[in-house]
């Protein structure tokens, strides 16, 4: 039999939209000879649609949304898609198969994610039974997403009759996603020895970034077809007992999955939300020329406005790079210098600081006059405020509230400092892109540095990138405690300083704008640490 996995970029709460997709998608695949079409998880509703499945209005229009595309399905074609079900039993992760004009039986997911970016159980119950139905000669067992991530689903749907395990998913990607996913399919196909079809949802939703790459195991575990990463499509199978035919499709290496991630991430925020096109701070350093190149693939040269706000301590050479970058692009640049305003702060504060020393004070008004400008730009031509700080900024306070974070959306959120130059180091190298090279080497040869006071280098606050990255990987990615990372070969002075300053900063991090998730532990969704807390992880070095 020949069947569709149908790769889809759908939109949290636009259910009538959604819908509309879900059934050209099916028309498709009847026209292209297809008994059986897979689409996402919450294929309905979109996800995570987190609390908005608590509403009733909301689960009753999605619902409503099922049934119309019931009668609609053409005949002969049976159609698999994801809704939050609201029952008397209670409210379901739920996957429908319609066929023959109805609603002809629903799964339910059994285990329900609780954990990292995850919290399933807070909305959902759990079900139990096993779904299985039969399609083209073929008996098919469903199961939904976390379901494959436990033992016991897919037995149950073994049990039950099944050939074929059908898995509807929407698994945001992070580093080596791939990889854990198939080694979680295996584990699953080893225990129920059934050959698994693996669909999963692909685009942006605020701080996840979904990759589709969907794929197909056969009764021996081996990947037997693959569906491409970061692309939406309808993508074909044609099943033979226990193995099947379909897509080759090899997987992009991890700093090109990174790269796409970003562009996804920053394209589907102002599409779903509407922007009419971004305004950043350009300061001639490397976190803004990477976050301006990914804007410019996200968008187009011409949504993007890239604004050069220099001081008396930027360097010529910062504006000579901004200038050359501007060039290579082709978006739009204008030169804000902040000296004006900036002396008026200060002029206006004199009084209050009578004899006292200049501080990081003063350094922070440079960025707040920044950020006033970048808001103020935003505000008048209805366009969204990309912020430019790196994950490795953002862990040890390295940044100035409502300077240099303001803005709607953060590019390099969970981007590690020295990820940022292998990012920036790749894109220069792509060569099927509109413009090739875009980051002058000067930019990425620099030492790093804020510019906001003499003869400034990052180094000046912070160890070595290197040295700093690592020690955030394993005190905020996996929860390593101080003595095990000195043990591990670093120094406990700056373990010890690291860690204060991770957690000192946490009030920072809570205002800072969304930004998109690429490491198995972000700032946001992830990582849930209070503000408020005397318990301090580094005091038990000497």
């Amino acid at each position: 039999m020949k069947l569709g996995i149908a790769q889809l970029n759908l939109t949290v709460g636009d259910i009538a939209g959604n819908a509309a997709r879900l059934l050209a998608a099916a028309q498709e695949a009847h026209a292209a000879g297809a008994a059986l079409l897979l689409t996402p998880e919450m294929s309905i509703c979109g996800y995570p649609a987190e609390d908005l499945v608590l509403r009733r209005d909301f689960t009753a229009a999605c619902e409503a949304a099922v049934r119309r595309l019931a009668a609609e399905v053409p005949p002969g074609l049976a159609l698999i898609v994801g809704y939050p079900e609201r029952s008397d039993d209670g409210l379901f992760n739920a996957a429908a198969l319609l066929r023959g004009g109805q609603v002809e039986t629903v799964y339910r997911k059994h285990h329900l994610p609780n954990h990292s970016v995850f919290d399933e159980q807070r909305v959902f119950d759990s079900g139990d039974a096993p779904c299985v139905f039969a399609c083209g000669g073929v008996t098919f067992g469903l199961n939904i997403c976390g379901d494959i991530w436990e033992p016991g689903p897919a037995t149950r749907a073994m049990e039950a009759g099944a050939d074929w395990l059908l898995v509807p998913n929407a698994s945001p990607y992070h580093l080596n996603k791939e990889r854990e996913r198939l080694a979680v399919a295996r584990s699953r196909q080893l225990e129920a020895g059934l050959p698994i079809l693996y669909a999963n949802m692909v685009g942006g939703q605020d701080e996840l970034v979904f990759d589709g790459a969907s794929f197909a195991l056969n009764a021996d575990g081996e990947v037997v077809a693959q569906c491409p990463a970061w692309q939406e499509g309808l993508f074909y199978f044609d099943l033979a007992g226990g193995t099947c035919s379909g897509p080759q499709q090899a997987l992009p290496d991890e700093d090109a999955a990174v790269y796409d991630a970003l562009v996804m991430a920053v394209r589907d925020y102002f599409r779903k939300n509407g922007f009419k096109g971004a305004h950043l701070g350009l300061s001639g350093g490397i976190d803004s020329a990477l976050t301006l190149a990914i804007a410019v693939d996200a968008l187009g040269a011409d949504k993007v406005h890239a604004v050069m706000m220099p001081s008396d301590y930027t360097a010529s050479i910062s504006v000579e790079d901004s200038r050359d970058m501007v060039k290579r692009l082709g978006v739009r640049y204008s030169e804000i210098p902040i000296k004006p305003i900036f002396d008026a702060f200060v002029g206006q504060l004199a009084g209050e600081f009578a004899g006292l020393a200049a501080d990081t004070t003063e350094e922070n008004l440079q960025a707040r006059t920044r950020g006033t400008l970048l808001m103020a730009l935003s505000n008048k031509f209805g366009t969204l405020v990309l912020t430019t700080g790196n994950k490795s900024e953002m862990a040890v306070g390295y940044a100035t509230l409502y300077g240099d974070m303001a803005g709607g959306f953060a590019v390099l959120k969970d981007v590690a400092k020295t990820r940022v130059y292998r990012l920036a180091n790749y894109r220069n190298r792509l060569s099927q892109v509109a413009v090739s090279n875009p980051i002058p080497q000067r930019i990425i040869d620099r030492p790093p540095s804020a510019e906001l006071r003499p003869d400034q280098t990052d180094q000046d606050s912070l160890p070595p990138y290197d040295v700093l990255d690592a020690i955030l990987a394993a005190y905020v990615e996996r929860d390593l405690s101080a003595r095990d990372i000195v043990a591990s070969g670093f120094d406990a002075a700056t373990v010890k300083k690291i860690i204060r300053l991770v957690d000192l900063a946490e009030y920072k991090r809570r205002q800072a704008p969304p930004g998109p998730r690429i490491t198995p532990r972000n700032f946001g969704k992830d990582r849930r640490y209070p503000i408020t807390s005397k318990y301090r992880p580094e005091g038990d070095l000497p």
